[in-house]
């Protein structure tokens, strides 16, 4: 199926069945939706042989396409993995739900005024080659009692089309909520993605995971067709290597930070204060080897925030720069890189709160890895992305209690 029209035809009619549906999740109450939540973690045990069967069809053809081993090691479903993808489940059912309603004031002529929590109505998301993300998203969506359109790459299809199938439709029908709420793009061609934009009645929020340019081409095409988004295009953690550090724990963090390479927070930039350069050098270079991981030393033929983990050939690097100060190495990171992630490796409590200070990106570390920088590690939750907007709006990992819209009442006391 590659006719555009078509395409925009098969999107739309996903939407169309979302948005029917999703008056199911919006008047559930919290015992419901949590319990939809919990028989998701129940059918991914129960489903476990179809979910890893699918995602090593998955996992051989993008083998056969020569995809790199970071995106290989993003797609591919482990029985570990699937496990934790479960008890992340679990988790989630249990948290508590935000107040749907609190007073916030009082008004003259015996009024009060009441702020609501509503959701949005049907929410899309586009994403690559990341099954988990296809559970992680379709829970927070029934968390915030929002429906769905959700597109992913070829890459990921077999492997999501049996995780809606096998375990969140199910689930949700389970629960005595309607199925078609959730709602799995059934094609691999890319305009899907773009389809997805173009639907602001239906979807008028769509969350963008994935990389680079195609992910900021889709947040353009939505801005023009009035779709907001939550966009999640650039990454790359930053570390900077301050003279009062200790080395044993800036190898220790770097080794950390590389931990898996496909990833948006993983370490990306290691700027290095001039004075301590050459002394700290051997044991940071000592330290990526650890990691499986080389160095790329000035001078550099590529923009000094280039994203290693987007680079299918070399994503095995890190680049290393010299800097002449915490500002320098504060500035760099404000204004060469993405926004995602920096911290600060130092013994000094000054150094590090003026580093906190002058960043002015999505998060912040001193003596920790930028790979913390996620929904379930920061929060006890999953995520749908990590925002890195600079504007008012949710920003870092997004989860379900920001996908909601604020209404406000004015009743009788």
């Amino acid at each position: 199926m590659t006719d555009q029209t078509t395409i925009g035809e098969l999107v739309s009619a996903c939407a169309t069945r979302a948005f029917a549906a999703a008056p199911s999740l919006a008047g559930a109450d919290d015992e419901t939706i949590d319990n939809a939540i919990a028989e998701m973690a129940a059918r991914l045990s129960s489903a476990r042989a179809k979910v890893l069967a699918a995602n090593a069809e998955d996992v051989a053809a993008a083998e056969a396409s020569g995809m790199s081993g970071g995106l290989l090691d993003r797609l591919r479903i482990t029985d570990q993995r699937l496990t934790d993808m479960a008890e992340q489940l679990r988790l989630l059912a249990s948290v508590a739900h935000p107040q749907r309603s609190r007073q916030i004031g009082t008004l003259d002529g015996g009024l009060k005024l009441v702020e609501l929590r509503r959701p949005v109505g049907v929410i899309g998301a586009n994403y690559e080659a990341r099954p988990n993300v296809t559970v992680d998203v379709a829970s927070q969506l029934v968390k915030s009692r929002n429906g769905g359109v959700l597109r992913t790459g070829s890459a990921a299809l077999r492997s999501a089309t049996t995780l809606i199938e096998h375990v969140v439709a199910p689930a949700l029908s389970d629960a005595g909520l309607d199925p078609d709420a959730i709602q799995l793009v059934p094609s691999p061609d890319r305009e899907a993605a773009g389809a997805l934009v173009d639907l602001p009645h239906l979807v008028p929020l769509v969350i963008l995971r994935g990389s680079g340019e195609s992910t900021r081409e889709l947040g353009r095409r939505a801005a023009a067709s009035g779709v907001r988004t939550l966009a999640h295009a650039d990454g790359g953690g930053v570390l900077y290597y301050d003279t009062k550090a200790d080395p044993a724990v800036a190898e220790d963090l770097i080794t950390r930070s590389l931990d898996r390479l496909g990833v948006c927070n993983r370490l990306n930039l290691l700027l290095v204060h001039r004075d301590v350069y050459d002394s700290a050098l051997p044991g940071i270079q000592s330290a990526l080897a650890a990691a499986g991981v080389t160095a790329s030393l000035a001078p550099h033929e590529h923009a000094i925030g280039y994203e290693w983990a987007l680079d299918s050939d070399r994503e095995a690097t890190v680049t290393i720069a010299q800097v002449d100060d915490l500002k320098h190495a504060a500035a760099i990171a404000n204004t060469e890189t993405s926004g995602l992630a920096a911290g600060i490796v130092t013994t000094d409590r000054a150094r590090a709160d003026e580093f906190i200070a002058a960043y002015t990106g999505t998060g912040v570390f001193w003596n920790a890895p930028t790979r913390l920088l996620d929904g379930f590690k920061l929060l006890g939750v999953p995520e749908t992305g990590i925002n890195i907007d600079r504007v008012p709006g949710p920003r870092g990992p997004v989860t379900f209690t920001d996908l909601t819209l604020r209404q406000y009442a004015v009743l009788p006391v």
